[in-house]
């Protein structure tokens, strides 16, 4: 007998085909995927496997190049956070690329390779303007002024990142791009020649002046809308639903759920659901999200508990309505971004934080054959 619990669906072919679509926006570039945050939530290893024949992968921290280096040992590893020190051995053993965001990154690198007595491969981060991560202007100045500062260092990217490609009509996004050309056109001429990139999903779809040579989606990958207030062109790739635990018959003036944030007003059915905001669905959804039971869309009414959730689903007959039976979350329905928008978010946050006790389901994929983690 099953737990009453939530069920993770996650289709590794329509992962693979967004992988295709995203080639074919990419027009020549490579496509490098982001997998970092356990692949955005889905699950690195079944991932990792399903994009294997992408050759080279971004993740955020060193933990996350260890886990997806054993995965896949032969495939190139970029890590996006750069090497703290200490942990040179780690990166050189297992044969992970370092992105250098900083000149104190760049020497600790340099050292690296003056003690192993070859030159080590590197990428550059050039920060454009979002002011996260990057060498700044100053630094970068400091690199096209002082060559020898990457002596030993083979550096086969070039990259930066957009603050906004999410909004296409942004200005922003055409002045970071000549801030990031102007800035890697003044680097030392052995790096002028390495492959450059600044896109990820959205900036895929700004056109080829910002596809460069490599691009490096993550979220449209995992089916979210790269093209945001157009039709999305991925394919949904997960499913969430989650067990209906009681259904009852509630009359005004009950109130529901902590705090009775929400009041009956008239006769209602209120059903219980085996999800809460432990299993990702978020607080910020209490009074103001709809699932979807039996093909029809039902407010989440009070507030969403640690394990639980209540809908009022007084439209639905109550044979509808048996424990055991599912509401889905995402899904034809619902999908990630319009759940998202609900809870004032971004569909990257509802990805990862699909907590882990829903039952894992994969379908499709290098196996083909539907598989449970």
């Amino acid at each position: 007998m099953q737990a009453p619990t939530g069920i993770l669906e996650i289709d590794l072919d329509a992962l693979a085909e967004n992988f295709r679509r995203l080639q074919r926006e990419a027009a020549g570039a490579e496509l490098a995927p982001a997998v970092k945050a356990d692949a955005y939530g889905l699950g690195l290893a079944p991932v990792a496997r399903t994009l294997a024949g992408a050759g080279r992968f971004f993740v955020a921290n060193l933990g996350e190049g260890l886990a997806l280096r054993r995965l896949l040992p032969a495939a190139g590893v970029f890590v996006l956070n750069g090497p703290l020190p200490g942990e040179e051995r780690d990166y050189l053993a297992e044969a992970l690329v370092p992105v250098l965001n900083t000149l104190a990154q760049v020497r600790l690198w340099q050292g690296a390779a003056r003690a192993a007595g070859r030159p080590l491969a590197a990428a550059l981060h050039l920060d454009c303007g979002i002011n996260r991560l990057g060498l700044t202007p100053a630094e970068a100045a400091r690199l096209a002024a002082e060559p020898a500062r990457l002596d030993g260092l083979a550096i086969d990217l070039v990259m930066g990142h957009l603050a906004s490609a999410d909004d296409a009509g942004n200005p922003a996004n055409a002045e970071q791009r000549d801030r990031f050309r102007r800035a890697a056109d003044a680097l030392p001429a052995a790096v002028r020649r390495a492959p450059r990139s600044l896109a990820a999903s959205c900036g895929l779809f700004l056109g080829p002046d910002f596809r460069l040579d490599l691009a490096r989606p993550g979220y449209a990958l995992y089916g979210g809308n790269p093209t945001p207030g157009r039709p999305n062109p991925m394919r949904p790739v997960v499913g969430l639903k989650a067990r209906i635990l009681q259904a009852r018959r509630v009359d005004p003036p009950a109130g529901v759920g902590y705090g009775a944030t929400h009041r009956v007003e008239r006769p209602a059915q209120l059903v219980t659901l085996a999800i809460g905001y432990a299993d990702g669905l978020f607080r910020a959804l209490s009074n103001r999200g709809r699932l979807v039971v039996d093909g029809q869309a039902v407010p989440i009414v009070g507030r969403i508990s640690m394990d639980l959730t209540v809908v009022d689903a007084s439209a639905l007959p109550p044979e509808r309505l048996s424990p055991g039976g599912f509401a889905e979350i995402l899904g034809p329905g619902q999908d990630i971004d319009a759940l998202a928008a609900d809870a004032g978010t971004i569909g990257y946050e509802v990805l990862t934080a699909l907590g882990r006790r829903h039952r894992r389901v994969y379908c499709g994929g290098p196996s083909g054959e539907p598989a449970e983690v």
